[in-house]
Formats: C-alpha cells, structure tokens, sequence
C-alpha cells in the first residue's frame, strides 16, 4: 500500500518514542503513540514499563479535548482486552480520534486484528502498515515469543581479526577496547536474560550485570550447568536473580542454590547435557522477550548446531592471535562448503579501533 509523506513522518516520530522503553518494556513490548491535529502534535507518549500506562493513554493525557477528530498514530495495533491495563482501542474511541495509523497488527495471533477491528466498528478510519518493518525491528523478541513461543537469541563474540577468543592458556581480557565493551552493555540491557556456560563462570567470574548504561533493570542471567559445577560463591548468584540450567546434580547443593534464592531447572537431553531448546521454550514463559548469549566456544557452537541463534554480534579487534588460541564457535569438520552456515550483515560499524559485524543467520 501507498504511505503517505506525512503518515511516515509522524510514525518515524512515534518510533522514535517507543524507543524510550529499550530497555525497561519486558515483557511488554516498545510502543510509542503520536496525536495530531491539523498538522501539530497535540499529544504524544511511550509505554516504558509492564502495569504502566500505554502509549496511546499518555498520549490522550497529553492531548486532552485535542484528540476529538485527530489522528493517533501508533507503533503497535491498540489492544482491545482487559490486562493489566484497560484496552487501549476504548480509550481511543471514546476520546473521539477520527483515524488511526498503526504501523504493525498485534502478533498475539489470540488478539491480532481485534482492536483494528474494534476502532473501524466505531467508524474511525484505520491505516495500517506504516513503518511495518521499523516497527518490527524495534520488537523481535515479542514478536517471536508471540507467534513461536521462544525468545529471540542474539550471540555476542569478541575476537581477534582471525577469528580468535582467548589464548591457548586461557588468557581472553581485554580483546577488545573500552568502547566496544560499552556497546555491549547497550545490548545486555534491552536483553530479558544472559545466557553463560559453566566454562566462561569457573575462568573468568563475571557478574553478567548491565553496567555503563543507565536501567533500573538487570537482566536474568542464565548460566547452562549440566552437572551442576557452579560455586556458591560465584558473583553471577550473589543478587539471587539468576538460573542455574543443569542435567545433573547434587540435591543438597541445589537446596543451597535455592535458599540463595537462585532459580534452578532441570532440562536434560539424551546425551545428558543441558537440553537448549527446552531452555530457551522455558525462558519465554517467564517471559523473556530477548536473550543475549555470552559464552565460549563450546556452547556458542552448540547454540548454532541447533538452530536457535537468530542474530551475531561479533566484535573484532585489530589483533593476530594465531591458529593455536581459542576460536569462535565449536563446530564439527565440514567437507563441503554448503555446509556453512550463511550470515546476512545487517550493519558494520566502528567502536574506536574495534570493529562490531551484526549478522542475521540464514535460514
């Protein structure tokens, strides 16, 4: 369909408001909504937080008696059922508006087109498909967690530019710069969880926290433990928000992980690992929307070979580390070059001499 200048103008507006809610949304998505009247805003707002108010009711708050005979726009299809907030699509109803442009149908296939639906039985025009794919982008997870009952999984690896994550003896910090580590925390803090191995906790200790970027939100961190090695004392448990996945385990120790008031679930597969596929069903009913995966080369492999990683990011540092130190990704030998798995970049940039490769892998 046809979009009009000022239809994508004013949603690229409201896009930019639901990007307030980056970090603070889950599991709700980011949604931002724009109320204008004879080409001037008279109202706009963003939803930042889950049992806060949507976008379209800060919106309305703002707009007042304005919003008779305006146009909403709004990144996300008004909701038409009672949560934890009224429905969205009577408030626009009852404030009058004479249009709304959504830029993409609610995923929820249980609601999808109902408050659509809802705001046209009211005659209120309605536009949709306006910024669709920017409006998807801003809310992957959701979207798969909607329609495919799984988060969606980004892996994070930094490397020397030949493809190297830490020396044969271990050795892996610092790769990369400062300023490449401070993008990562952009990421950890619009993920719902980190996703660790055993391997990375018992070398390296790290806490897997959000930190030079300013939430009030710290992401659950899941650390993948088949038989259960995790020390009591490591600083990934010392908040009590974390969850130790295993297969194996001592029943006293995971009493103790317990009254430390860490989760922990039992998901094992046949080869008596942690079953990942189970893992990730499980952290989309918590719900988690968006998980970041930082880890060795073992279970980054692992998370490939099984088909749930859906993005890459990959920090490259302008260093030569050898074909003896440590690579990316534990894959068996391939003999022909289909065997590959195929990257759609979707973005190259520069964080001072580092550079971060964004891929999509190919279905």
């Amino acid at each position: 369909m046809s979009q009009s200048t000022q239809d994508i103008e004013w949603m690229t507006r409201a896009l930019r408001l639901a990007a307030r809610g980056l970090y603070t949304t889950t599991p709700n998505p980011r949604v931002g909504c724009v109320i204008v009247k004879h080409g001037q805003v008279v109202g706009e707002g963003a939803h930042l937080k889950a049992g806060e108010p949507h976008a379209e009711v800060h919106a309305l708050q703002a707009a007042g008696d304005l919003a008779r005979d305006a146009t909403a726009y709004v990144t996300l299809e008004p909701c038409s059922h009672f949560g934890r907030t009224p429905p969205c699509a009577d408030a626009l109803v009852k404030a009058g508006v004479n249009r709304v442009v959504v830029a993409m149908q609610d995923p929820n296939p249980l609601v999808s087109g109902k408050g659509i639906e809802r705001l046209r039985a009211q005659n209120i025009a309605v536009t949709v498909g306006v910024c669709e794919a920017q409006a998807r982008a801003l809310n992957p997870g959701f979207i798969l967690r909607m329609t495919q009952q799984r988060p969606y999984v980004r892996l994070k690896v930094a490397a020397s530019l030949d493809g190297r994550t830490a020396l044969l003896n271990g050795v892996s910090q610092w790769i990369t710069s400062a300023d490449a580590r401070k993008d990562v925390h952009h990421w950890r803090a619009q993920s719902c969880a980190i996703v660790t191995g055993i391997g990375s906790i018992l070398k390296d200790d790290s806490a897997l926290t959000v930190r030079d970027v300013q939430t009030s939100r710290q992401p659950l961190r899941v650390i993948v433990d088949s038989k259960l090695r995790i020390p009591l004392n490591a600083k990934v448990l010392q908040d009590g928000h974390a969850l130790v996945a295993y297969a194996q385990g001592d029943a006293a120790k995971l009493e103790l992980l317990q009254v430390m008031g860490v989760r922990t679930l039992h998901v094992a597969n046949a080869q008596g690992l942690v079953d990942l596929a189970a893992l990730m069903q499980t952290l989309a009913a918590l719900p988690c929307n968006e998980v970041l995966i930082e880890a060795g080369a073992t279970l980054n492999g692992a998370f490939l070979q099984t088909g749930l990683v859906d993005e890459l990011l990959l920090y490259y540092a302008p260093k030569l580390m050898g074909s003896t130190a440590r690579g990316m990704f534990a894959l068996p030998e391939m003999a022909h070059m289909a065997d590959a798995h195929p990257l759609h970049i979707l973005d190259i940039r520069q964080f001072g001499q580092d550079i971060r490769v964004q891929a999509k892998l190919q279905p």
